[in-house]
């Protein structure tokens, strides 16, 4: 227990910059992930493509390779950002494609029939995705949403590698000071445990009044 209390303001600052992190990166996995899977299903082609490769790059690249070229590469090219501003982009990037995959299997789920009568109707490609689409999608892809979020809270860890201030990163200062590793750790584990359960908790809620009836 002497490994918290000596230490809180090390393990808050860890917690809180794991928190920021997951907020902010399933913050913009989210935009681009509806984004993606809108130009997946979208009628243009070149639209589709795009898609289809963000897609099958992403997640077909490791993580900490990507965290590499985005906290080592674009400060090449000019852009200079904070570290922790680097580690959302890679982190939501990554996450996009699998939040992407989520939204256009559900996609699929919704009857063709009905998009077909919302064109008939004069709706553009636009209107009936997000009116008729996506609101019938949503309710079946919420679970798998929820986990692959939760994913990203975990591959945050990853972050701590690259200077910026996470959770797990809190294990070198302490044992710096000479604290027991073993303790250091399980104190890590319950942060994250914290932070996952509350995804969780909060996708099962939104599961039980938005969700497919099953």
């Amino acid at each position: 227990m002497d490994v918290l209390t000596d230490n809180w303001s090390v393990y808050g600052e860890g917690f809180l910059g794991t928190v920021e992190l997951t907020v902010y990166s399933s913050l913009l996995a989210l935009v681009l992930g509806f984004l993606m899977a809108s130009f997946r299903v979208a009628p243009v082609r070149a639209l589709r493509a795009f898609g289809t490769v963000w897609v099958t790059v992403l997640r077909n690249t490791p993580l900490t390779l990507l965290f590499f070229a985005v906290l080592l590469g674009l400060p090449r090219f000019g852009l200079v950002l904070p570290f922790q501003v680097f580690a959302v982009l890679a982190l939501g990037c990554y996450t996009s494609a699998f939040i992407c995959e989520a939204l256009r299997s559900g996609i699929n789920t919704v009857p063709a029939g009905q998009g077909e009568a919302a064109r008939s109707l004069g709706m553009t490609f636009g209107q009936t995705l997000g009116s008729i689409v996506l609101p019938q999608a949503f309710r079946s892809v919420i679970p798998p949403v929820g986990s692959t979020l939760i994913a990203l809270a975990k591959n945050s860890a990853i972050a701590g590698a690259f200077s910026v201030t996470e959770l797990l990163g809190t294990y070198r200062t302490l044992n710096e000071l000479g604290y027991s590793i073993i303790w250091t750790f399980i104190w890590i584990a319950l942060g994250y445990l914290i932070i996952t359960l509350t995804i969780s908790l909060l996708f099962h809620g939104l599961e039980r009044r938005r969700g497919v009836a099953r």
